[in-house]
């Protein structure tokens, strides 16, 4: 090789250097600072805006919570895909037909709940990643609509229950 084509080689490798290392991906301290540098890109929708949409049947509720934290109490209708599955399960034609659902399409509007709302503002961050684009937070989470609506909330106390015994002194 002349010596032209080793500074040329040279330079590029420099060039790609210089712009891998620009790329750096942002560390946060802890994940409240995460939160609230997502919060603000995120959409949120009241309890009571949601209570009036549900009658209209046109709409997916995603509880993100844990199935211990789900199956005492949750949103009528609501689905439960755990936040730690929730981007495998969402697009999932598997998991929406073990559901007797529909699988979403990524215009469809949906809501993405957990217990006060931390979990669902990342949750959404990934999701408008994958290409859901009409996607809103409940305002308060799930103990906002238990607060707002306390009789109004569905239970599967056979799996909060199972393996152990019921009833009883």
């Amino acid at each position: 090789m002349n010596k032209k084509t080793i500074w040329l080689l040279a330079g590029i490798v420099g060039i790609f250097m210089m712009i891998s290392c620009g790329q750096k991906t942002k560390v946060y301290q802890n994940v409240d600072e995460w939160v609230a540098e997502v919060e603000p890109t995120v959409e949120k929708i009241t309890v009571q805006d949601l209570h009036a949409w549900l009658d209209t049947g046109a709409i997916l509720i995603v509880d993100i919570r844990e199935a211990n934290e789900y199956n005492p109490g949750f949103i009528p209708g609501s689905v439960n895909i755990p936040r730690g599955v929730v981007e495998f399960n969402i697009a999932s034609d598997k998991f929406w037909e073990d559901q007797f659902l529909y699988p979403p399409v990524k215009t469809d509007p949906m809501v993405i709940v957990c217990k006060k709302g931390s979990r669902s503002i990342l949750t959404v961050d990934a999701l408008k990643k994958m290409g859901f684009t009409n996607i809103k937070v409940l305002d308060g989470g799930f103990k906002n609509w238990e607060l707002t609506f306390p009789g109004e909330q569905d239970k599967n106390l056979e799996q909060v229950h199972a393996g152990g015994e019921k009833g009883g002194c």
